[in-house]
């Protein structure tokens, strides 16, 4: 088995949000990738208006999907289920979803249909470049409340802007209804809250809820590798 990451919305280097929970995974001999999304400039595209955007991110995974036929667990992280739903659809060697205060999208839907219907304050979107990002100010107490100071400290160096594209591109498949899938309910989030949280998950085939922030796969890393050996 395998694990393949796919990280949120408006950061880049997937492996190292995710690296506390592989490292704990790789002593348990699974190995996971993170694969890098276009639209939040992990390739060398110019980001923003004209760039890259959901299509590009979707094809991204899917390629890393069909590597191998490897039996493959999809973490999936906030905007990530935006991407998974598209990406895994018809690959036969994803065995099971893991969306981690994520979506699960309808065909048709796209991101800006989720949340409270109101602007995010923890997000700064620039029309003119056509880009959007978090506020690095409110990364912290928003975000990864829960984690260790270190993770804290080196994660602004790892934010993104991101084409504001991708909030409103709709999806063409919604892997999740042919896929098992799980929805990690993350009880402590101050980005997600996690009543939508609560909400989002009834369309996935089970729900487990812990009692964690936004990244779970770094404040509660053992929680989390015990749950996608579980799968």
């Amino acid at each position: 088995m395998r694990v393949v990451f796919v990280h949120g919305a408006c950061v880049r280097d997937g492996s190292w949000w995710w690296h506390r929970t592989a490292q704990l995974l790789q002593e348990r001999g699974v190995s996971s990738v993170a694969p890098a999304l276009p639209s939040c400039g992990e390739t060398g595209l110019p980001v923003g208006t004209g760039g890259p955007g959901l299509p590009e991110d979707t094809a991204a995974v899917r390629q890393v999907l069909l590597d191998t036929d490897e039996p493959t667990v999809v973490v999936a992280h906030s905007y990530g289920g935006i991407v998974v739903s598209e990406a895994a659809a018809g690959v036969g060697s994803v065995r099971h979803l893991l969306l981690v205060s994520s979506y699960l999208p309808e065909v048709g839907q796209s991101l800006s249909e989720f949340g409270d219907g109101g602007p995010a304050p923890f997000l700064d979107v620039d029309p003119d470049s056509g880009t959007f990002g978090v506020r690095p100010e409110l990364l912290v107490d928003t975000f990864l409340q829960d984690c260790d100071p270190e993770d804290q400290a080196r994660a602004a160096d790892h934010l993104a802007r991101q084409n504001v594209r991708v909030t409103g591109e709709p999806v063409k498949a919604a892997a999740w209804q042919r896929i098992p899938s799980t929805y990690l309910v993350c009880a402590q989030d101050r980005g997600t809250p996690p009543r939508l949280q609560r909400e989002y998950a009834r369309r996935a085939g089970g729900v487990v809820e812990l009692d964690a922030g936004h990244h779970p796969f770094l404040s509660r890393a053992a929680a989390v590798r015990d749950l996608v050996l579980g799968l």
